[in-house]
C-alpha cells in the first residue's frame, strides 16, 4: 500500500509541476505531548447490573460455584471506557455524558498509572457532557478552553485520548469544516480528519497553543473505525455548558418559547434584504416570554441582545447563553416594518433527553403499520414508542412521523425520515385522516403548495410541499 502511494504521488508530481505543499509543524508535536498529556486521563464506568433473583445459584464446593457472581446475588459488572481532561486543579474533569451514563463507579486512570475514584457532579444529554470531581487530595494538572470561534478550516488540531483503551495516544490533522449538525438541538460540530476511534470519545482536541478548543464527541464511519471523519463540540458550545454544571450541577439555559426556521435566498429577496440573515418565528409558545413581549408568529429576528443574528441555529444558543431573568432587546422585521421589543429570558425547562443518535448508526426504518399513508411523498404514520425509540424522537415531538420519503416527489430533499409533521398550514395533526383533508384543503383544486411544521431532532422547520 506504502509503495503504491508513492507510485500515485510521483504521477501527480508530474502531472502538476508546482504540487501544493502542507505545512507541517518543523519540531512535531512532542512539546505538546509533553506538556498536555499529564491532564488527559482515561475514564472507566461500571454499571453493576443485578442478576434476575428467580435464576438459581449453585452450591458451595460445586465446580459451577464460580458462575454464582453471573446468576446469583453478585452483581455483574458492564464496564465502558472513554477519555476526558482536567480543566480546574481541584479534580474537575470534562467528558462525554454517554462515556459514563447510568454509571455506579466512575474511575479517573493519569498517564502515570494512578487511578483515582470519581464523582458525576453533572450531566448535559442535549450537548452530550458530562462533569467529574475526582476523589483525591492535592492540586492537579489541568488545561484551558481556548476559543473555537477563532479556529480555522485549515488549522493544525491534535487528540489525546484513549483509543481501544491505549491510554496516552496522540492524534494530529487539520480542522475539516465548520458548523456541521449531525441531529442535537445545539449542534454546530468542528470536523475534523484528526483519528478518533472509540475510547477517544470526551477527550480533549487542542490547538497549537495548547488550548481546548473541542470535546471529541463523535465520528463518522461506515465501519465503526476511524475514516478521518470525526466530529468535536466547539468550546466556545462546551464551556459554558460545563461551567454550569460544575457550579449549580445542572445547565441552566435562558429560554424564549418560539421556533424558528432559516431564511432563505429567495426568503431575504422578498423581504428586501441584501443577503440570507436572521431566523423566522414559525410558532409562539402563548405560555413563553416571547408571547408576552409581543413577539408574533412570521416575525424576522435580526438582532437579540444587541448581537446581529446570523442564522435561525446561532439564535437558539444566545438565547440558552443568556442569563435567566434578563431582559433583553430583541429587533424584529415585521411585514416589512422594524420594531424593538423587549423580553425577560424565562429558564428552559429541560427533560430528560436520550443524547444525539451515534453517527454513521443508521437507525433501522420500522415496517409501514396499517395506520400509514402517502401524503405529498411522504408515508406517515402516528408515533408510538417503539418509533419514538428508533428515531430518537424529540420528547416534545406530537404530531405524525415520517417514516418513508417517496423519491423524486416534491418531499424530496425537504422532509427526511423521522421528523415529525406537527401541523399542517398552521392546523395540528394527530391522525394520518384529519392531515389527509387538512392538506386536501390547504392545497385547493390548483393544487398550491402547503405549509408543514416539522419537527427535526427538536428543531422546528416549516417547508412548503406540493402535491
Amino acid at each position: 500500500m506504502r509503495a503504491l502511494l508513492a507510485g500515485f504521488a510521483a504521477a501527480l508530481l508530474v502531472t502538476f509541476s508546482q504540487p501544493a505543499a502542507i505545512a507541517q509543524p518543523r519540531e512535531g508535536f512532542g512539546d505538546l505531548a509533553e506538556r498536555l498529556s499529564p491532564a488527559v486521563v482515561n475514564i472507566s464506568a461500571a454499571q453493576r447490573m443485578r442478576a434476575d433473583a428467580s435464576l438459581p445459584t449453585f452450591p458451595p464446593g460445586s465446580p459451577l460455584e464460580r458462575f454464582n457472581d453471573l446468576l446469583g446475588d453478585n452483581p455483574r459488572v458492564a464496564n465502558s471506557l472513554g477519555s476526558g481532561f482536567i480543566f480546574d486543579p481541584s479534580g474537575l474533569v470534562v467528558t462525554n455524558n454517554h462515556v459514563i451514563e447510568e454509571a455506579d463507579e466512575v474511575e479517573v486512570v493519569f498517564t502515570d498509572g494512578r487511578t483515582l475514584p470519581a464523582d458525576i457532579v453533572g450531566v448535559d444529554p442535549a450537548t452530550d457532557l458530562a462533569v467529574l470531581r475526582i476523589r483525591g487530595d492535592g492540586e492537579f494538572p489541568y488545561v484551558e478552553f481556548g476559543d473555537s470561534d477563532a479556529a480555522r478550516v485549515g488549522d493544525w488540531v491534535i487528540a489525546i485520548g484513549n483509543p481501544f483503551g491505549l491510554g496516552g495516544s496522540l492524534t494530529a490533522g487539520v480542522i475539516s469544516a465548520r458548523g456541521r449538525e449531525i441531529g442535537g438541538r445545539y449542534d454546530d460540530y468542528l470536523q475534523t480528519d484528526v483519528a478518533i476511534n472509540r475510547g477517544n470519545s470526551g477527550g480533549p482536541l487542542f490547538d497549537m497553543d495548547g488550548r481546548v478548543v473541542g470535546v471529541n464527541t463523535a465520528i463518522f464511519s461506515p465501519t465503526g473505525a476511524s475514516v478521518g471523519i470525526s466530529f468535536s463540540i466547539p468550546s466556545t458550545i462546551a464551556e459554558p455548558v460545563v461551567r454550569q454544571l460544575a457550579r449549580f450541577g445542572e445547565t441552566r439555559r435562558g429560554w424564549l418559547g418560539v421556533n424558528v426556521q432559516a431564511v432563505t435566498a429567495d426568503t431575504a429577496e422578498a423581504l428586501g434584504l441584501s443577503s440570507p440573515r436572521g431566523a423566522i418565528i414559525s410558532r409562539v409558545d402563548p405560555d413563553g416570554p416571547a408571547y408576552a413581549a409581543g413577539i408574533e408568529r412570521g416575525d424576522l429576528i435580526l438582532a437579540f441582545n444587541g448581537e446581529v443574528v446570523p442564522d435561525d441555529r446561532r439564535l437558539p444558543r444566545m438565547v440558552a447563553d443568556t442569563p435567566v431573568g434578563s431582559r433583553v432587546s430583541v429587533d424584529v422585521l415585521r411585514r416589512g416594518e422594524p420594531l424593538t421589543l423587549e423580553v425577560e429570558v424565562a429558564r428552559l425547562d429541560e427533560p430528560e433527553a436520550a443524547p444525539p443518535r451515534p453517527v454513521g448508526a443508521e437507525a433501522e426504518t420500522p415496517g409501514v403499520t396499517p395506520s400509514s399513508r402517502t401524503l405529498f411523498g411522504l408515508t406517515l404514520a402516528p408515533i408510538t414508542d417503539a418509533l419514538r425509540r428508533t428515531h430518537r424522537l424529540h420528547p416534545d415531538a406530537r404530531g405524525l412521523v415520517v417514516t418513508a420519503v417517496e423519491p423524486g416527489s416534491d418531499a424530496a430533499g425537504k422532509a427526511r425520515v423521522g421528523d415529525v409533521v406537527e401541523e399542517i398550514a398552521w392546523t395540528p395533526v394527530t391522525t394520518v385522516e384529519e392531515a389527509r383533508e387538512i392538506a386536501r384543503t390547504a392545497a385547493g383544486e390548483s393544487g398550491r403548495p402547503v405549509l408543514f411544521s416539522l419537527n427535526r431532532q427538536g428543531q422546528f422547520i416549516l417547508q412548503s410541499l406540493r402535491p
